[in-house]
């Protein structure tokens, strides 16, 4: 038994009501919060002591869709055609990376995406690979990253027929129930069924990928109407709108997670509601293809935000989605988007055993220790103003993930990140390499 105790804190919430405690211990056996109160720590023998005094503490953010594959990206100098829409985004750019990744490429990708996410105080990530190259063994790659760094987290392939045809599906589909099954009984790493989009899954495939549900019992994760495209191709195709056709081969379960929408109407919406379905918003990825804003948002019950590739910082990815909601002239406040983006809390609990998202007694111990300098007052009645317009990830501190200090003072003491970073670049140079080499 571990005994950790955070002295002397601030703790505040990052879900309605957004309470504010001010100057209690918070005390941790394993990986639960067993005690909160002041003075609660004095009586118990820890074996950690972390001193929070003028320190804020909050339950981990969740990015609960994130891209790791793009982790080599950043800045990637490649040759490539036009790229005036989406779909030309994705076959000048996006699809030939992925295609240009191996095994080393994805570790790196996973190590340095997971670091990342922890320095930014974000404690799980839920991602979403591809590796056309490397299917099969490719999500033990991205887990091995994840539990080495030690963050919580979900990995599924994206089923897809976009280079290999049926052969290509059956591929991604059995990796994913593969996986599934390997990790059902870790601790920090679990699956999901993973599928790309729509417009690149035959209704063979969305088949496949409902046996893989059954079989598993864990939902899908599915980019859903991120451009016009994919609702014209369902409807040219299969004359049904997406959410029908998902339905249709039994895909919508209240562990399922639907990503983008944009294109979505009232009615996908209404039905992806009953049948509990999260729907994650990615405002900045979406700004960056230009295809359009999600201005149904406030219509989804079981909002949650990601970042779609766009790194681990849900600090960064919260301001942009509320300044976007702002400039698109619709309502929502800090509240809002500081509720959406712990309820991917509620997702976690979909896949993890155990209560997260709150700094309370019996909650799960994955927390972020911020050193925030508050100029006025803190209270239940703005926290989440603060979150928004104070907060950052440069206020990060130190991070628990299932109750281990997995950063301690800005600094991940068990890997020598410096190196990892080093290596990091050397295999990107080589993924860009290969992957001028690829034709759109």
């Amino acid at each position: 038994m571990a005994i950790t105790v955070i002295k002397n804190t601030r703790i505040m919430q990052t879900a309605p009501p957004f309470a504010v405690t001010e100057g209690v211990d918070i005390v941790i056996t394993d990986d639960l919060i067993t005690t909160i109160g002041k003075g609660a720590g004095s009586s118990v023998q820890a074996d950690t002591v972390i001193d929070g005094t003028h320190k804020t503490v909050i339950a981990g953010n969740v990015c609960a869709h994130h891209h790791y594959y793009s982790g080599l990206s950043r800045g990637m100098q490649i040759k490539a055609g036009p790229q005036t829409d989406f779909i030309q985004v994705l076959k000048e750019w996006w699809w030939r990376l992925d295609r240009g990744l191996d095994e080393e490429a994805c570790y790196y990708s996973a190590l340095i995406c997971s670091i990342d996410a922890i320095m930014a105080g974000t404690t799980t990530a839920i991602d979403h690979h591809a590796s056309p190259s490397y299917i099969e063994g490719s999500l033990d790659t991205i887990a091995r990253g994840m539990e080495e760094v030690g963050l919580r987290g979900s990995t599924c392939y994206e089923v897809t027929d976009r280079n290999g045809g049926m052969d290509e599906v059956e591929r991604g589909v059995a990796e994913n129930i593969r996986f599934a099954k390997a990790v059902k009984d870790k601790r920090l790493v679990k699956a999901m069924i993973g599928g790309h989009a729509p417009f690149t899954i035959p209704d063979e495939g969305l088949a496949m990928m409902g046996e893989a549900v059954r079989e598993t019992g864990v939902g899908i994760h599915l980019h859903v109407a991120e451009d016009k495209y994919d609702v014209a191709h369902s409807h040219h195709h299969y004359n049904l709108d997406i959410i029908d056709r998902l339905e249709k081969f039994g895909l919508l379960s209240d562990n399922a997670l639907l990503v983008h929408g944009l294109w979505l109407n009232s009615g996908e919406i209404e039905k992806l509601n009953s049948y509990g379905c999260f729907f994650a918003h990615n405002a900045r990825s979406n700004m960056n293809n230009n295809v359009g804003y999600a201005r149904h948002i406030q219509e989804v019950k079981n909002l949650v935000i990601g970042t779609d590739g766009c790194g681990g910082n849900m600090f960064e990815e919260l301001k942009l989605a509320f300044f976007k909601h702002k400039d698109e002239g619709l309502p929502w406040w800090p509240s809002d988007y500081v509720g959406a983006l712990n309820r991917g809390n509620r997702l976690v609990e979909r896949y993890f055993d155990g209560k997260f998202g709150l700094v309370e007694e019996g909650y799960k111990a994955d927390l972020v220790i911020c050193d925030y300098h508050s100029p006025t007052p803190l209270i239940e009645s703005n926290a989440a103003s603060h979150y928004v317009w104070g907060m950052s990830s440069n206020c990060v501190e130190s991070v628990l993930v299932d109750g281990k200090l997995v950063m301690e003072d800005r600094r991940i003491g068990h890997l020598d990140v410096p190196a990892i970073y080093a290596e990091a670049a050397k295999v990107a140079q080589a993924v860009w390499k290969r992957v001028d080499t690829i034709a759109p």
